[in-house]
């Protein structure tokens, strides 16, 4: 289970969790809001096994009998609701193992916690039958709701639960974590922190993908030559990341840090504040050829791309039209 100590950023939420516990003023039910990956599951199961550890501490101890069952995923009084339509929580789910129980008391612990993922996922039914028990709740039950979309929620619940946002974290400790805990390469660690934007699940994901690196390689190869390439060149490139078209948002994402460090660098001539360090030779290279006016032309352009693609226009046109405006610029 590890502790509260393991979790990178979110401190005010912790010293909330932990004062809350400690001054015995535990609400009825609370909301986690932030984005996927961004570690709700991990403080809800920190929160509840808190509540439920037998040392009554400001964490789990993870030795006794109740901190071990939470560990395994098999506390009696920690239940996490279910559900089995994917992208839908019925009413039927919330009256069956919500609403239908809160009235049985806690197995062997003082509190009874029900964690329900994905809470904005709830229909308006689900949320109405839940409502009722979040207005009179046994005095031992506490609710977490999980939620990457709080406003969402219909106002009635948000209004009487307390609301902890997960905000994202800097860069820096994030890279941080990802060299210290994965032993994750100083550049690699850099290239993931900024591409999770604060989200530590995802920079975890990104540098545990093999087919993220392939990504980058093709990415920052075409960006090495492309002022070299010739029109077909061109369209065998767009054939070659059609590959791509799913995530084509990182492969952007890889060209626009890449640009911007051009010029950041352009500006500063600072090597030390480039993200993608390991291509500073081409940067300079880039630097020296292009203009301000140019940079900022080829960034508006990957921004107009991705604007295009989510308007579903023609995937080669758009990669197309994209590649020569970096070409001209």
């Amino acid at each position: 289970m590890g502790s509260f100590r393991d979790v990178v950023g979110h401190k005010d939420v912790i010293r909330y969790i932990q004062s809350a516990v400690k001054e015995n003023k535990v609400s009825h039910a609370y909301i986690m809001n932030g984005e996927r990956g961004s570690g709700k599951k991990l403080l809800a199961n920190l929160f509840a096994s808190t509540l439920l550890c037998e040392k009554g501490g400001e964490e789990p101890c993870n030795v006794c009998h109740s901190c071990i069952q939470a560990e395994s995923g098999n506390h009696p009084d920690i239940i996490w609701v279910s559900h089995d339509k994917p992208n839908s929580i019925g009413v039927d789910d919330i009256r069956e193992q919500v609403n239908n129980t809160v009235g049985i008391k806690p197995y062997q612990g003082p509190y009874k916690i029900y964690i329900i993922s994905q809470a904005d996922m709830m229909t308006v039914q689900a949320q109405n039958a839940l409502l009722k028990t979040i207005e009179e709740p046994p005095q031992y039950v506490v609710i977490l709701l999980l939620t990457e979309n709080a406003e969402t929620l219909l106002p009635t619940i948000n209004s009487r639960c307390v609301m902890l946002k997960l905000r994202n974290i800097r860069d820096a400790l994030v890279k941080k974590y990802l060299m210290e805990k994965l032993q994750v390469p100083d550049y690699k660690a850099d290239i993931c922190a900024a591409f999770a934007q604060g989200n530590v699940g995802k920079a975890i994901m990104l540098a545990n993908s093999e087919h993220f690196n392939e990504i980058y390689e093709e990415a920052v190869h075409l960006l090495q030559y492309i002022h070299e390439m010739e029109l077909s060149e061109i369209v065998l490139a767009v054939n070659r990341i059609t590959t791509y078209k799913i995530e084509i948002t990182d492969y952007l994402d890889i060209m626009m840090i890449w640009y911007r460090d051009v010029l950041l660098y352009k500006a500063t001539k600072d090597i030390t504040k480039v993200i993608l360090k390991d291509q500073i030779k081409y940067m300079k290279e880039q630097a020296r050829r292009s203009s301000y006016e140019g940079i900022e032309h080829i960034l508006e352009g990957l921004e107009k791309a991705k604007a295009r693609l989510k308007a579903n226009v023609n995937f080669e046109l758009v990669m197309e039209l994209l590649f020569l405006t970096i070409k001209e610029n």
